[in-house]
């Protein structure tokens, strides 16, 4: 290259950045100016404020989202009520500003928080609309989309320990958006999803109006109701359904390596655990670990679960139906349900019940992760294939969740939530490492895509279905300059989370939000010749 067109190219570059420089001030200008009008002092924080990277950090589970190659907001808001959120979008749509959502920051590609499409964008931070508001004589509780599930967990048991809430295993996740996706938990098998019992739901749409089921319909109420986040408006709160626990239930960890019949033992599993009675849930966390004094590895299979009963009922099922665990009643511990939610999280027994009300993760790591559904056993000779993969990983996990039970009673429809009967349980990969490092990320992208490919054998087909909770890009995603993307190419994801029932969300989007100002990387389109 010339000195001239060196020159050239390098002032090009100065004034390109100078152009986003003033262009991202624009935006945090002008819609801090037009939240002016809510006049409540920190809650707007641009790049520039000592406490942005701390408050964009501070509910970020994937680390991996954090990374500086991943595009961080031109701005933070953190409204303090449903006003503040009316504003926030009316402000946005009058200025066209792209937003993003943020209940608790667990979506897997980091979607509430970052973006991989080309529009720069302010970022809604709910954490400071957490009031849970439980009515035993109701039977249901209003809970705001930035409190947590274990904060929700311990404010209905503090109300009643004979309640209980049907949703998440991990108790740092944002119940705003957590229960837009299904919200499956190890109640699921007793009662359903989260999304099985919500019973009303406050949004703000894209006019700034506050809408409840009544007033938004009950196509939208079904299309939020488990289509996933950020597609149609921004949820303010949830009314839930409170379910009955017994005052004592029971937990168990059981624990099979490869040298103690791990093999025949999961293969057997996943014939029985979905013909559970409905009151047990046993899943199954996979991982490679290293052997005791020695340089070698081996495949570990823990069983964790949670029985609503008593530790006696409980081994007369495990005896009858799954004799080849070998449960034992030392195996076991009797509990309240609040306390059996700590101990499915992963948390030490030392810690007290009181620490879900800080809301924070139990771990925090860089990942990516997939999921499946299984219809059919896996043959013995599959996960003799799984372990040969894993142990080649250097922290892969797999969590096997079962289904059945009331998941099997419940139609398709109901919900945009298909995953239902005929599934035998669900598979998550995990892959995790811990650092930053672009090369780091390669290597275990590679590995997971890999084994992914591995274990389209044995899992659901024609569409391979997913979890929209465990969101994944590499399942594609809407077009990256921000414009409306077809049908046929949204069904790439959309018919993987959804199956037949990704036509009807696309058709209540289109009613609902035609000129797609609720949009993100796989948020569901609107039809041609809507929108702008």
């Amino acid at each position: 290259m010339s000195y001239f067109l060196l020159s050239r190219f390098l002032e090009l570059l100065v004034i390109l950045s100078f152009a986003h420089f003033s262009f991202s001030t624009q935006i945090q200008q002008t819609f801090d100016q037009c939240l002016s009008t809510i006049q409540v002092p920190d809650t707007f924080f641009t790049p520039n404020n000592p406490n942005f990277t701390t408050l964009l950090n501070s509910t970020a589970q994937n680390l991996r989202c954090l990374t500086p190659s991943y595009p961080k907001p031109q701005a933070i808001f953190t409204p303090l009520n449903e006003y503040d959120v009316q504003t926030a979008v009316i402000c946005a749509k009058k200025l066209g500003i792209h937003l993003r959502f943020r209940s608790g920051g667990h979506d897997y590609e980091g979607i509430s928080f970052t973006s991989a499409m080309d529009p720069p964008f302010v970022m809604i931070d709910m954490s400071k609309m957490r009031d849970v508001n439980v009515d035993l004589d109701d039977n249901s509780v209003w809970v705001e989309a930035g409190a947590t599930v274990g904060e929700l967990y311990y404010r209905v048991a503090e109300k009643s320990s004979t309640h209980g809430i049907a949703a998440g295993l991990c108790t740092s996740l944002g119940v705003g958006g957590h229960i837009t996706g299904g919200a499956y938990g190890s109640m699921m098998r007793k009662y359903g999803l989260g999304v099985d019992n919500a019973l009303d739901v406050k949004i703000v749409n894209a006019d700034g109006k506050i809408m409840d089921r009544v007033s938004m319909g009950e196509d939208v109420f079904w299309a939020i109701s488990g289509g996933g986040g950020g597609s149609y408006g921004v949820i303010l709160s949830w009314k839930l359904k409170l379910v009955p626990v017994p005052a004592i239930v029971t937990v168990f960890n059981v624990q099979k390596t490869l040298e103690q019949g791990c093999t025949k033992i999961l293969y057997k599993w996943q014939q029985v655990a979905p013909n559970f009675d409905d009151d047990l849930f046993v899943r199954v966390i996979i991982n490679p670990m290293d052997i005791s004094g020695t340089t070698k590895r081996t495949i570990s299979t823990t069983y964790n679960a949670l029985f609503l009963g008593g530790v006696d009922r409980l081994l007369d099922i495990m005896n009858s139906s799954f004799p080849e665990l070998g449960l034992k009643k030392t195996d076991c511990s009797e509990m309240s349900w609040l306390e059996s939610v700590m101990f499915i999280a992963g948390y030490p027994t030392t810690v007290p019940t009181t620490f879900l009300l800080t809301g924070k993760p139990a771990f925090l790591n860089y990942f990516k992760a997939k999921s499946d559904f299984v219809k059919h056993p896996i043959p013995e000779t599959g996960l003799e294939g799984i372990w040969k993969r894993l142990l080649n990983e250097e922290n892969p996990l797999m969590i096997w969740n079962p289904y059945g039970g009331m998941m099997g009673r419940i139609s398709e429809s109901s919900t945009p939530f298909p995953h239902r009967n005929g599934v035998l349980f669900k598979i998550q990969y995990v892959n995790i490492w811990s650092v930053p490092e672009k090369e780091a990320m390669k290597k275990h992208y590679k590995w997971i895509r890999k084994f992914y490919k591995y274990m389209g054998q044995y899992v659901s087909m024609d569409p391979r279905e997913a979890y929209v909770n465990y969101r994944d890009l590499d399942l594609g995603m809407n077009d990256k300059n921000g414009d409306n993307t077809s049908f046929e190419k949204a069904s790439s994801w959309g018919r993987r989370y959804y199956k037949d029932n990704f036509m009807r969300l696309v058709k209540a989007k289109t009613e609902f939000d035609p000129d797609n100002f609720f949009r993100h990387e796989q948020s569901i389109p609107v039809l041609p010749g809507k929108g702008f």
